[in-house]
């Protein structure tokens, strides 16, 4: 039991959550969380230990992603997050063949390299840019609308589409315009590609069936609503970290650049240090514990993978940024069933991204007249801004 009450809720977009987590892990591990503010009126647990948030994820049996549907699923519809067992696996099979590592690397060639190129070709001439707004905004965004097959122009929209849906349970009316506006923007594409199927991933949705029965329109747009923010959004803050990371921490840029082997080092270390998503939503279907924690079956857990990720006992000096830290996986994509779809490819983008702003950036440094980037949030974070000046060209 902890000495003093605590209370994990701090602000959903300035917050910094990494202290009161710490003390959570070292006094009350399994902690009793208001999630009204979340739209959650259920009685509801934080977990924030490694080895409970692996146990926790791993046991879908008894965890169930079920109550995504409640939250989120308002907002995106029909989606794969929220349903287990053999529906869950039947449907993820459906798009996971997308991401297979044959499929990635054509990818990297034609569409991730040429993508971050010409963003970064826009800024080079001017000397001084803020990455946040001209770069990883936009990047992963473009990448996986057209992996979808929306439009290139389109992309800033879905960008906004995405932060709203995602942010839904914070502002009802704004996420369903969001929902709704999204829904109604695909379903000309959709019934474009179910009369002419063109290889993109709505083709293949389309015409796809499970268990000889296509799937509903519900269910596609479900998975739009999912993929869209998921590839847009999380990539895009994890980004922005690694960059915050490199620009921040004495040595790290210069080592990087002298040795780009270092990239994959510094990407994981960043999906440890700050991941994009700090938390996944499950609720227990039967009573069970936790850590010796009774939980009553119809209670909902916020499982802190973010807190995981700084847990002492598997990361020495976990608050700071260590590039030699020994490489372990971290608790970022999660694990068991639900494990992101999309890790390898986000990993993709990060690496590319990466070495293609040091090629294309020389002299990279931050901007000494303008404020630091600041990481901040509780349930996604990132830096608004990462302003910065560098050798024109």
């Amino acid at each position: 039991m902890a000495t003093e009450p605590l209370d994990l809720n701090v602000d959903f977009f300035t917050g910094q959550p990494y202290p009161l987590w710490a003390r959570a892990r070292a006094e009350c591990p399994v902690v009793e969380m208001d999630g009204s503010a979340m739209g959650n009126d259920r009685p509801m647990l934080a977990v924030t230990k490694w080895a409970d948030v692996e146990a926790v994820l791993r046991d879908g049996e008894t965890f169930s992603s079920s109550i995504n549907a409640e939250h989120i699923g308002v907002f995106m519809g029909d989606l794969m997050l929220a349903m287990d067992g053999k529906e869950h696996r039947s449907y993820r099979a459906l798009v996971s063949h997308a991401f297979r590592p044959s499929q990635l690397q054509q990818w990297d060639d034609r569409l991730v390299k040429p993508t971050i190129d010409d963003l970064l070709e826009r800024i080079r001439p001017l000397g001084r840019a803020d990455l946040v707004a001209s770069v990883t905004s936009q990047y992963p965004v473009q990448v996986i609308c057209a992996i979808v097959g929306v439009p290139l122009e389109d992309s800033a929209q879905f960008a906004q589409w995405a932060v709203e849906i995602n942010t839904g349970p914070l502002d009802p009316e704004k996420g369903m315009a969001a929902s709704q506006a999204m829904r109604d923007y695909l379903a000309p594409i959709v019934e474009a590609r179910r009369a002419e199927p063109t290889g993109d991933l709505i083709s293949d949705m389309v015409h796809a069936e499970v268990d000889g029965e296509k799937l509903t329109d519900e269910k596609i747009y479900g998975f739009l609503r999912l993929l869209l923010p998921a590839g847009a959004e999380t990539t895009f803050r994890a980004l922005g970290n690694a960059l915050t990371a490199l620009l921040t921490v004495p040595g790290l840029h210069d080592r990087v650049v002298a040795d780009r082997s270092l990239l994959p080092a510094l990407i994981e270390e960043t999906l440890r240090w700050e991941t994009s998503i700090t938390q996944v939503s499950r609720i227990a279907v039967r009573d069970t514990e936790i850590n010796g924690c009774p939980v009553a079956a119809g209670t909902a857990l916020s499982v802190l993978v973010a807190s995981a990720n700084h847990d002492e006992e598997r990361y020495p000096n976990s608050g700071e940024f260590d590039l030699d830290r020994p490489m372990q996986n971290a608790m970022t994509f999660g694990t068991g069933q639900h494990q992101c779809l999309g890790m390898h490819l986000a990993r993709m983008e990060m690496r590319t991204g990466l070495d293609a702003i040091l090629d294309a950036l020389p002299g990279l440094h931050l901007d000494p007249d303008l404020p630091a980037p600041v990481i901040a949030g509780l349930a996604f974070r990132g830096p608004d801004a990462i302003n910065v000046r560098f050798d024109a060209s």
